[in-house]
């Protein structure tokens, strides 16, 4: 099978196009034919090497997170889909790998397809709508009546995630441009700022919760408009000793990581408020209470443009300029 592959770690590393074994379908695994695949700047961090400690991938690897397509093949203990079922699915970590012509997929990790959406559209949504879901529904618990702020909310989660909150009960308040603003707004955004000429921090106070997806500067700023009690989520780091816990780690990185996000759980105690770091996880059954918000018109899909397979490259060199509306695609195949 054609996949991009990339054979070292490197920043603004090119992709090669290559072939490449089929995949091996394990008992439990179903094989895709992949249609489209959404591009996420998770994919350019890992190609820098930026998460290797946590996510070790062995050079050469195929990059890419999510997927839309066609079953083509069921493993032995499968029972869950059958040949010919369109799904779509945020692959698990260590078995990525989507910009590619197929891929062997966990049936754990995998929803149908939402039956009002293209291929293009599904490819779109798993990986920023379970960071959404795990952060506003999992972790936050987002009732009626919160005010929570998502940074960022003509990105690729903020499209996803203002939708989200909203339908939970929220009022939401969110940064994005000037030529944005129309965007968020059609979303369900009720306080919109600029980020460019307006600090929020002077904005905004009160909050019950902030999705965090930026800069260490915005971080420290976004914990100062949450109220006592208040918390915030970060998908952007640092990350922190709950989640090195949850994931296992050794005690080495556990260490680092109770290091590197001292400064900002000090901080955050400080304040009164909480902070926890979100590294979203695949996982099927979230996935398919996803599609049924879909399939209802609750939440849409955001698309700004989608690339033909041959320019993988080009459509990851978009997303990483962080002009996108919303989710960049590409189309692999029929």
């Amino acid at each position: 099978m054609k996949a991009f592959v990339v054979d070292k770690y490197q920043k603004k590393g090119a992709l090669r196009l290559a072939n490449m074994p089929e995949p091996d379908v394990r008992d439990e695994d179903i094989l895709v034919r992949i249609h489209a695949t959404g591009v996420n700047l998770l994919d350019s961090k890992v190609r820098d090497g930026e998460f290797k400690l946590l996510l070790p991938y062995r050079p050469p690897f195929v990059l890419g997170h999510d997927v839309a397509g066609t079953v083509v093949k069921v493993g032995s203990r499968a029972q869950r889909f059958k040949v010919g079922d369109e799904i779509y699915a945020r692959p698990r970590d260590h078995r990525v790998g989507t910009f590619a012509e197929f891929i062997a997929v966990n049936e754990a990790d995998v929803a149908p397809k939402p039956k009002n959406l293209s291929m293009e559209e599904a490819a779109s949504i798993p990986l920023v709508a379970l960071t959404a879901w795990q952060a506003l529904v999992e972790v936050a618990k987002v009732k009626p009546g919160q005010k929570v702020f998502i940074q960022a909310g003509s990105g690729g989660v903020g499209t996803f995630a203002i939708q989200l909150a909203k339908h939970l009960g929220a009022t939401v308040a969110t940064t994005t441009s000037a030529t944005n603003t129309d965007l968020v707004r059609s979303l369900g955004a009720d306080v919109v700022i600029d980020y460019k000429t307006q600090d929020f921090q002077k904005v905004l106070s009160g909050y019950d919760l902030v999705l965090n997806s930026q800069d260490a500067k915005t971080l420290d700023k976004s914990l100062r408009v949450l109220k006592p009690g208040g918390q915030l989520i970060s998908i952007s780091g640092p990350p922190d000793p709950a989640f090195a816990k949850e994931l296992g780690l050794n005690p080495f990185l556990k260490l680092v990581l109770r290091v590197i996000s001292r400064s900002v759980r000090k901080k955050a105690k400080k304040l009164g408020v909480r902070y926890s770091f979100l590294f979203m996880r695949a996982e099927g059954q979230q996935l398919s209470q996803i599609t049924s918000l879909i399939e209802s018109g609750v939440i849409r899909p955001v698309v700004d443009k989608v690339f033909p397979f041959e320019k993988a490259g080009e459509a990851l060199a978009y997303v990483e300029t962080g002009r996108a509306k919303g989710k960049v695609v590409i189309t692999v195949g029929q």
